[in-house]
């Protein structure tokens, strides 16, 4: 419930602040005092869009605050909100929301719970579940039949299994949408079957080997220099094993031979020249092994400018292909045609994906058509039930002759789902029919919709009868009617007021009116005025805390001051507190433990 809401330079409110009860609260002023002003004040709180015409003049933002004292069952719904909002991290810190908006002159906006930055968004999922705000208009929406059918869900708790046939839904669209891109341009899949084939085909032909560049690379290296690789080979093996046609130079290997024999020597005048000759020895037998290797190697160098001229023409090849289809490497080469084959593979089975995609299709509407048919089920026991009470809540607002009937309709369609009756229907996320709400305010007239029969009078009794009947299976703690009174004679506004308090039993209700016989029923009563003060409007809110003030308010809002009148409006609060006691369930007695 909304305990404390805080208001600065908002409007003609300069600064405020309301503490208001669990039960009825409400608010009665003159008309254009700010009564109606509180309540954009709570809408904006709630994460509404901002209008920086609500900063008042002269100053540069306004703030309104507002502290929630959660209930269990609010609690079960807006905790996860939080947590996954990453606001709150343990459920022990949402049992009271101080939720802030600021609203500054240039029209930059900010919103806060508990003292931390959030959303405007998170602000106003966090308000839908808080609070219930049925405005001036509000009544107008009943002229929307697109609206009926939220309303009657709602009040049938179809709210979830609407949300489970729209993901159904969802799937279907999903399929339509494949097949129709298959069915669209069958000439165009088969241009880009070609293109893929031909594409698969090229690079195929040139059996590529992913490890094959860097080989390649490598023999041409060696067959561009062939002629310098056997030149420095040759001369390299000359100097470490010699030349058969020259007799000046020492072969390297032969020179370390003679190097070892004389060190063999020494060691055996002097031992410790043992490693030294050890030493030799190696480099000796190294030199050998290198000699050999190197020869070998001279007796491979060949100069083949016929394979040379092959390896060129294979890396112009690769070079080529990966050009073309803009890769870098062999490797992204051979995955370009894994997937150009996949999508081949794919339009040549269109034919059978399609085949596939009509069987879905045909599962898909017939599980569409079970689920519709559900809810129809439950919609038209519902709507029977929603319709006898918001005629007894009618009968009790001087409507007796009102016939109130849910009607739903359906409208075939060759492609729509499939009925228990065989047939198909149009249909969409919400279901197979149409809602609208019907009356007939007459005896003996016709049911028709709402727009064309209700006044404005009848129209507000009609959605204070629906809001009364769909709240009692509303969790929403906080209810605030602004002004719903519209059109209302002051004969049934006592009944009004009766009704609006009796879903204080479950809801904090606020209400502002001009009824006085919907303001007795008050639990704590608010007074609007505005003042002229230093050539500025200021609006005030006084609390009623005291009887004879009360009587006072109820005597001004019945337009008179004389003794009768007085009289009246204590009359008038006295038998709406008889009624509300004689409304007020009884208390469960308590049981006494006895004592042994």
């Amino acid at each position: 419930m909304l305990e404390e809401l805080r208001i600065q330079n908002f409007a003609i409110i300069d600064n405020l602040t309301l503490e208001f009860a669990k039960g009825f609260n409400v608010i009665t002023g003159e008309t254009g005092a700010g009564k109606s002003i509180l309540v954009d004040a709570v809408e904006l709180l709630l994460g509404s869009r901002t209008d920086n015409s609500y900063v008042r003049s002269g100053t540069d933002k306004a703030v309104v605050e507002g502290v929630f004292a959660l209930s269990e069952q609010a609690q079960i719904q807006i905790v996860p909100i939080l947590i996954e909002a990453e606001l709150i991290h343990d459920e022990s810190e949402a049992r009271f929301l101080t939720l802030s908006r600021e609203l500054r002159a240039n029209g930059r906006s900010s919103s806060r719970l508990n003292g931390v930055t959030c959303s405007a968004e998170v602000l106003r999922e966090i308000g839908e579940a808080l609070v219930d705000i049925h405005g001036q208009s509000a009544h107008l929406s009943l002229f929307k039949p697109r609206t009926h059918m939220d309303l009657l869900d709602r009040y049938a708790d179809l709210l979830e299994v609407r949300s489970a046939l729209a993901k159904v839904v969802d799937t279907l669209h999903e399929i339509r949408r494949e097949m129709r891109k298959l069915q669209e341009d069958k000439a165009a899949l088969e241009r880009r079957a070609d293109r893929l084939r031909y594409e698969v085909e090229d690079i195929d032909a040139v059996k590529l080997d992913a490890e094959e560049e860097e080989s390649l690379m490598i023999e041409l290296g060696r067959l561009s220099n062939s002629e310098k690789l056997a030149e420095l080979a040759g001369e390299s093996v000359g100097l470490l094993s010699g030349d058969e046609g020259s007799d000046d130079t020492i072969p390297a290997v032969d020179a370390l031979m003679q190097v070892i024999q004389l060190l063999e020597k020494l060691v055996k005048l002097d031992p410790s020249l043992k490693d030294d000759y050890d030493l030799a020895q190696d480099i000796g037998t190294n030199a050998q092994e290198l000699g050999i290797n190197l020869s070998g190697y001279f007796d491979e160098i060949e100069h083949d400018p016929q394979r040379l001229t092959e390896v060129e023409e294979r890396m112009d090849l690769i070079k080529k292909l990966k050009r073309r289809y803009s890769c870098e490497t062999i490797a992204d080469l051979l995955a370009y045609a894994d997937k150009a084959r996949d999508e081949l593979e794919g339009i040549e089975h269109s034919e059978e994906r399609l085949q596939e995609l009509v069987k879905e299709e045909e599962k898909t509407l017939r599980h569409i058509g079970d689920l519709c048919e559900r809810i129809a089920k439950i919609r038209e026991v519902a709507g029977r039930a929603l319709s006898k009470k918001v005629m007894r809540e009618l009968s009790d607002l001087r409507m007796e002759q009102t016939r109130f009937e849910v009607i739903r309709e359906r409208t075939e369609d060759p492609n729509g789902a499939y009925g228990r009756d065989g047939k198909r229907y149009k249909f969409d996320a919400s279901g197979m029919e149409n809602v609208e709400f019907m009356m007939s305010a007459n005896v003996g007239e016709p049911l028709r919709p709402l727009a064309k029969v209700a006044s404005g009078g009848e129209a507000s009794r009609i959605m204070l009868a629906l809001k009364r009947v769909l709240t009692q299976a509303d969790y929403t703690p906080t209810l605030i009617f602004d002004e719903v009174d519209q059109g209302i004679g002051g004969r049934i506004g006592a009944v009004v007021g009766e009704k609006l308090w009796s879903l204080t039993y479950g809801h904090q209700v606020l209400c502002v009116t001009h009824l006085p016989q919907l303001a007795a029923y008050g639990d704590r009563h608010f007074h609007v005025s505005k003042e002229v003060k230093s050539q500025r409007t200021q609006s005030y809110v006084r609390l009623l805390d005291d009887e004879n003030l009360r009587v006072k308010e109820i005597a001004e809002m019945l337009g008179g001051r004389g003794a009768s009148v007085v009289q009246s409006a204590r009359d008038i609060l006295q038998d709406s507190e008889q009624r509300k006691t004689e409304l007020r369930p009884p208390e469960k007695p308590q049981i006494q433990k006895k004592i042994l």
